[in-house]
């Protein structure tokens, strides 16, 4: 039986132009071998399977090369390049660092450096996963990477350059590799398959690129496997089938019945699909890129950017018609919180159907509880609110205008028991009279508010209704009362009074303003004598000056917040009475048995003589 060789190694690149993905760093490499201006040692970093070891080989094998090309490239035919091409060439040595990462290794390898080359210019040296190497054997190598013999060249290669010494990085010529774009996986596959007469469909080439993540080796072993499950005819079918991956056309259908509303065909579809054994956080991170990918379908500019073959792009475009942007943009936040919280749900396929469900009924214009696209529905204020700047807020013809939705118990209530007359009249002020009066009224039913700011009463059955109540069988609207204006009252107010509205102030100050908050919050105000003045004692002069500089702004909240104008406050620094004395423990002693006759007592029972 003849030896089977994967594709990974049958095509493996020989020559810089047969590279796949990585043309701006292979275009660098020749140009610096045709000009002669190489260094002495090279970091090629890049996820895995895109070509960094196989770049450097290429590189080894291209500098000894006896008779280069004219484009850069190695001749094949020297006896240099048929050494390499027959793996017998003593010019080109490879170190695994994962497995030979200690010092003597690199001690081994520091030796083979002063040996010059037989054949060839140049001895190339590949460490592969070279940060692997432990921080001794980095150290070691550090003199020698710096400064090796001029027929020397090392050519490091890692996947993750962050673990690398910045001594080691700044001595390298990094060059980055890219991950494989979908396009020219799919294009190298394509040529694979028609060197090997396997039949291939571009769609199942695409879900094989996909799958690899932008590994051409992992598309390779891939390729092998589908080959041998679909006998040599790859199919779109049945390569989905092999690798478990989920079929768009889900996708088209979940958005099909979205947009027609039908949740019963989403709940049998997502059914089918979990049956298969599809994870629900598999199927709805794929439906949030389906939203996606149909958001980027509705321009012509960006359809390139949906990494698909040109029919599943025609499909997304078609289907990007029939969406609105705000169904799309709504959907894929929707998708996304179901996402975040689907490792914490209890009930995760639960999860999933209330998402379904909501998509649908976005897509057919219905607002959604909570999304905040709904008006706010406040219920009305039963109770008018403190006056404030001179001006009733809240007045009950400002009520009776809002919208409101009574209930059916609250309705049956008022039908049962009939409101009295002298309630279904809510008082009316007139314009004039509210924007001069700088005090409440205080008509019958009245509640006087800790503030002294009275709050009127009106009919509950009045602001369910939203219109004024009439008289029985009249349809004379009832007369308002005259408000009288009343001056604020300056009598003597309460230590609690001053306290809660310094409190008040307190918190009503601005974000920049927290320090003082706090300040304000850990001071007290002690009301004196007069019942009108009131101090606050400072720690030092500085506080002394913040606080003084806080008057007038205080005062004047004070007297708009105890309804008085003759409300003052005072700052002084604190004074220091008495001076602390250190005890000593007898003198502690003494002083807790002067004090303590329950000490004395235990003293005497036991005959405790204290030291």
């Amino acid at each position: 039986m003849e030896n089977y060789i994967v594709s990974a190694r049958k095509y493996r690149p020989m020559t810089f132009d047969t590279v796949v993905g990585q043309s701006s760093l292979t275009v660098t490499l020749k140009n610096a071998i045709k000009s002669g201006k190489l260094a002495h040692a090279y970091l090629f970093c890049g996820p895995r399977g895109v070509g960094k070891t196989t770049c450097a080989r290429i590189f080894a094998k291209t500098i000894n090369c006896l008779s280069p090309n004219q484009n850069g490239e190695a001749c094949g035919e020297c006896e240099s390049c048929k050494a390499f091409n027959e793996q017998r060439s003593y010019n080109i040595h490879e170190l695994d660092a994962a497995s030979n990462n200690s010092v003597e290794d690199i001690r081994q390898l520091i030796d083979q450096v002063r040996i010059p080359p037989q054949i060839g210019k140049y001895k190339v040296f590949i460490i592969d996963e070279v940060h692997m190497l432990s921080t001794a054997a980095f150290n070691a190598f550090l003199k020698t990477l710096e400064e090796p013999p001029h027929h020397a060249i090392f050519i490091l290669a890692t996947t993750e350059k962050h673990k690398l010494l910045p001594t080691i990085l700044s001595r390298c010529q990094i060059y980055d590799f890219n991950r494989m774009s979908i396009d020219d996986t799919v294009a190298h596959l394509a040529n694979v398959a028609a060197k090997e007469g396997i039949t291939s469909e571009p769609a199942a080439l695409n879900v094989i690129a996909q799958k690899a993540d932008g590994g051409m080796r992992d598309a390779l072993s891939i390729f092998d496997q589908v080959a041998s499950f679909c006998g040599g005819n790859i199919t779109y079918q049945k390569t989905i089938e092999n690798l478990n991956v989920l079929d768009y056309d889900y996708y088209f259908k979940i958005v099909d019945y979205c947009l027609e509303g039908n949740i019963t065909a989403n709940m049998l579809t997502l059914n089918e699909i979990l049956s298969k054994g599809f994870e629900g956080q598999h199927f709805i991170t794929g439906l949030s890129s389906h939203f996606r990918n149909l958001l980027v379908s509705r321009d012509a500019q960006t359809t390139r950017l949906i990494e698909s073959s040109d029919e599943v792009r025609a499909k997304y475009s078609a289907q990007a018609q029939k969406c609105q942007p705000k169904f799309l943009m709504g959907a894929m936040k929707l998708c996304n919180n179901c996402d975040l919280n689907y490792k914490n749900s209890q009930n995760k396929r639960l999860l999933v159907e209330l998402t379904l469900i909501e998509v649908a009924q976005l897509a057919q214009g219905e607002e959604l509880p909570g999304s905040g696209r709904s008006p706010k529905k406040v219920l009305a204020r039963i109770f008018k609110q403190p006056v404030a700047n001179g001006q009733a807020v809240g007045s009950p013809a400002q009520v009776a205008n809002t919208p409101t939705q009574a209930t059916p118990n609250v309705a049956a209530s008022n039908a049962a028991a009939p409101v009295p007359a002298a309630s279904n009249a809510a008082p009316v002020v007139p314009q004039s009279a509210t924007s001069n009066a700088s005090a409440a009224f205080t008509p019958a039913g009245t509640m006087q508010g800790p503030s002294h700011k009275p709050i009127s009463a009106f009919s509950i059955r009045q602001q369910i209704q939203g219109t004024p109540q009439k008289e029985d069988a009249s349809d004379t609207p009832v007369a308002a009362p005259k408000v009288a204006v009343q001056p604020k009252a300056n009598a003597p107010v309460s230590e609690t009074d001053i306290r809660i509205g310094w409190n008040t102030f307190a918190d009503s100050l601005p974000h920049d303003e927290i320090a003082m908050k706090n300040r304000l919050n850990n001071l007290s105000p002690t009301l004196k004598d007069d019942g009108l003045t009131f101090e606050v004692l400072a720690d030092n002069p500085t506080v002394l000056d913040i606080l003084t500089s806080y008057i007038p702004r205080i005062e004047t909240y004070l007297h708009e917040y105890l309804h008085n104008d003759a409300v003052h406050m005072t700052v002084r620094i604190r004074e220091v009475t008495d001076k602390k004395k250190v005890f000593s423990r007898g003198e502690q002693l003494s002083l807790m048995l002067e004090q303590s006759d329950a000490l004395r007592k235990l003293r005497d029972a036991f005959k405790l003589e204290f030291a």
